[in-house]
């Protein structure tokens, strides 16, 4: 199934909205490796589609202390496969993941 082709008008407007979900996730990562945000606090907001369609093993690694091989420990352990997205999370995977980085 080809693209549907878009005016130079939305194109314009679909890339500028991309680039500010970018520059809020990237600022979202930012506060969590500073500490400035707790990822409990993150994970209750889920249901915001700027955190919700943040990947896992990006949320997992921008924590302090985690980093690539914590991150897929952790991930594997909890049975989240590497490219799930937070709000794709069950209830079961969302408890234990909040546990674990609590």
């Amino acid at each position: 199934m080809p693209a549907p082709s878009m005016t130079p008008e939305q194109r314009a407007a679909a890339l500028e909205k991309a680039r500010v979900v970018r520059a809020e996730r990237s600022e979202i990562t930012k506060k969590l490796s500073a500490g400035k945000i707790t990822p409990a606090s993150v994970l209750k907001k889920v249901d915001d589609p700027i955190i919700g369609r943040m990947k896992v093993k990006s949320f997992i690694s921008a924590i302090p202390g985690y980093g690539k091989v914590k991150t897929e420990r952790l991930m594997e352990e909890l049975g989240i496969p590497a490219d799930r997205r937070l709000q794709g999370l069950g209830s079961n995977q969302m408890k234990n993941l909040t546990k674990a980085l609590s």
